[in-house]
């Protein structure tokens, strides 16, 4: 019977650790785009270079978290909520490790963009706009995984929305930047590739707080409607 507390004792030990690694990763790849918008506005390519460098640092973190999960699985054979929660770390480390990319895209674009004439580059207000509504979608994900708030998650689930409309209103924008000086058409492409992997973090945040209604509910919410996701944190 002590033999028995003492490995459950273990097991939750180690699970907690795994969850505590992930809030590391996710608060490693918040900075990294944070970083990233800060060089693009700020034109600051010592930062950008830093961003790109740093891109190592989350893949790292994937693969350690990957394994340790590996392990928990081969030695604990988890079962039930303790399974999706491990199932839950797979995912969401795999969806970090994609905002990580796309922090390091921005950082690359940045660069490039800093190589042109400052005069015909549109305004940035747009694409920080749409960045700090993507980082507040990554935080309360990462916050909803770390206190299990459902209400939290179908939140984020909601904001998709918004940041999809952000990404919609730049291209518009950018179009008509385009239209009325060819000449700018390189730069708008590249400020474009910025605000597309801006609502790519999105998608990734949304896709993490989906996770989270599964290791609670048991129910894959992948796929359904944002109404179907906050009745099924209702009920």
């Amino acid at each position: 019977m002590v033999s028995s507390e003492h490995t459950s004792k273990q097991f939750d030990s180690e699970l907690e650790a795994v969850r505590a690694r992930v809030l590391q990763m996710g608060g490693l790849v918040e900075s990294q785009i944070r970083l990233a918008i800060e060089s693009l506005i700020s034109g600051d390519v010592a930062l950008m270079n830093r961003v790109i460098a740093d891109d190592h640092r989350v893949n790292a973190m994937e693969v350690e978290i990957d394994e340790n999960c590996n392990r928990i699985i081969v030695r604990r054979q988890p079962t039930a909520g303790d399974l999706r929660m491990v199932m839950t770390v797979i995912k969401t480390i795999t969806d970090l490790e994609r905002i990580g990319d796309e922090a390091e895209k921005i950082a690359r674009m940045a660069k490039l963009l800093s190589q042109k004439e400052r005069l015909i580059l549109p305004r940035y207000t747009e694409i920080k706009h749409a960045a700090e509504l993507a980082l507040d979608m990554l935080h309360k994900s990462l916050d909803s995984f770390a206190r299990l708030d459902l209400t939290c998650a179908a939140q984020v689930v909601r904001q998709d929305e918004q940041v999809d409309e952000e990404f919609r209103a730049i291209m518009r924008y950018l179009i008509t930047f385009m239209m009325e000086d060819p000449r700018t058409i390189s730069t708008a492409l590249e400020i474009l590739f910025v605000a597309k992997a801006i609502e790519r973090i999105g998608d990734h945040a949304k896709n993490m707080s989906e996770y989270v209604v599964y290791m609670v509910k048991g129910r894959d919410v992948r796929h359904v409607t944002v109404e179907e996701i906050e009745r099924e944190v209702l009920e």
